[in-house]
């Protein structure tokens, strides 16, 4: 596999919102890719096409652009392999269908899943892996006419060669082996005339150039299937990286249970698509920095070699570190656009400025910018719960004397502080927190005196007053 021929795909299905395990199997693709100066390709397989929806599809799309993918070929960037949706290549599927019927090689199977499953339970009770026993494979072309007379519906089953080991070196796992005895003839076109994954998926990866497909280990098993097949069209055979699955924290499957983990999820509730990056590249993959990854560090970092064959977790308390990390790189003006939708209109340029500047360092998701933006433009209806308990402890006398300094003195908020603090006799925590619980409503937040520039003289009175009477 020249690194400079390498060719990655992302084929996903659009029966479902595009989860994090995908995002990131989309990702590694991508970067493996970019690595080496090669092609990403976008393959859309909906031959499911009850379950398919355009809808979801362009959905796919807007959320891999939010993520900072690219594709070089696609069904909406086109490309010499087109077209890239499964629905529109069934022409395709058909000839090559055709070669391996003409070839001996498949066989109607005309088994009702009733009939399979129970074959399926027998095989599990005598202890042997199931596979397909092998009922139709040696009917008469009599046989089959009764059994089509009788109205059964044929699907088309690929004959699996006896007595051969089929074997590849995977990326991640190194040689694999499996003996063809134990995979047994396989379904590559459904009754109702669609192609199965082990068909189109292989048949696609080969026409399209594709020379490395990387995916998660749930298809390990697969593979075996697919080189047997592109062996019996003299098709090229990519190599092959599977990578851990992604679980939750608690060891299983990652799903809803664990929360909102869809790439849509995330993206509505403010994460950042860099975050989500810096912590899907790490999951699975080792990366040698511990620190922040732009889109060109991350490319130079990404090594096929490191791709590790634990299960990796989602771990949410890790994607806000990015987060975080990704507010902090964010410029001033990409700051302000990111939360420009949290703030009043008609502010003044100058405050915007030193109220985006105040509050920065406690924003993680725009949510917060509104919160920070309803304490300096708005009013304080209520006061948050551990803010009332603090400024009830404070007492009525310290908000009178505090009532008194801001009136009388300098709004600069240390000298301010400094004299409230020498008439009550508190410092520290003691004179700090029950001045920030009332003067924005909560124990904790961005440093206090720039935000008192920004709120009128008229309204910190006000606040000092309201506290001053919950206190008595």
């Amino acid at each position: 596999m020249s690194s400079t021929a390498l060719v990655t795909r992302f084929a996903p299905s659009p029966t479902g919102h595009l989860h994090l395990g995908n995002a990131r199997t989309a990702l590694l693709n991508y970067l493996a890719a970019r690595k080496a100066g090669g092609k990403f390709i976008l393959r859309v397989e909906d031959t499911d096409e009850a379950r398919s929806s355009e809808a979801l599809m362009h959905e796919l799309f807007a959320d891999l652009h939010w993520l900072g993918l690219r594709w070089d070929e696609g069904p909406d960037v086109g490309g010499p392999h087109e077209p890239y949706r499964q629905q529109q290549r069934r022409t395709t599927y058909e000839q090559w269908l055709a070669k391996l019927e003409a070839a001996g090689l498949t066989y109607p199977c005309y088994c009702t899943p009733a009939e399979l499953n129970v074959a399926r339970k027998r095989q599990l009770a005598a202890g042997k892996p199931p596979r397909y026993p092998g009922t139709c494979r040696a009917l008469t072309e009599a046989q089959r006419a009764e059994r089509a007379a009788s109205g059964r519906e044929a699907a088309l089953r690929f004959r699996v060669p006896s007595g051969q080991v089929v074997s590849f070196a995977d990326v991640v796992h190194g040689e694999q082996r499996f003996a063809s005895d134990d995979i047994g003839d396989f379904i590559i076109r459904r009754t109702d005339g669609s192609t199965a994954f082990f068909f189109s998926n292989a048949i696609d990866d080969a026409l399209m150039g594709v020379t490395l497909v990387l995916r998660g280990d749930d298809h390990l098993t697969n593979t075996p299937r697919q080189i047997l097949l592109l062996q019996a069209l003299s098709l090229p055979i990519p190599a092959y990286a599977h990578v851990a699955l992604l679980l939750g924290m608690d060891g299983a499957p990652l799903s809803k249970r664990h929360g909102d983990t869809s790439l849509g999820d995330l993206r509505n509730r403010g994460y950042l698509p860099g975050a989500l990056r810096n912590h899907l590249v790490r999951l699975g993959h080792t990366c040698v920095s511990d620190g922040w990854l732009d889109d060109t560090a991350m490319s130079a970092e990404f090594d096929l070699n490191r791709l590790g064959r634990a299960a990796a977790k989602f771990d949410e308390a890790q994607l806000r570190h990015w987060q975080k990390e990704a507010v902090a790189h964010l410029s001033v003006d990409e700051f302000q656009e990111w939360i420009s939708a949290q703030l009043p209109a008609g502010i003044d340029p100058e405050k915007r400025a030193a109220f985006l500047q105040a509050i920065r360092p406690n924003v993680e998701f725009p949510a917060d910018a509104k919160t920070w933006a309803d304490v300096v433009f708005g009013k304080i209806v209520e006061f948050e719960g551990t803010a009332a308990d603090t400024i009830r402890d404070a007492g009525e006398q310290f908000f009178a004397v505090a009532l008194e300094v801001f009136g009388t003195r300098s709004r600069e908020f240390k000298q301010v502080a400094r004299e409230i603090g020498q008439r009550c006799n508190r410092k520290g925590p003691a004179l700090f927190m029950p001045l920030r619980a009332a003067l924005t409503g909560f124990t904790h937040g961005p440093e206090l005196g720039p935000l008192l520039t920004l709120i009128p003289p008229d309204e910190i009175r006000a606040r000092l007053e309201n506290a001053r009477r919950l206190a008595k």
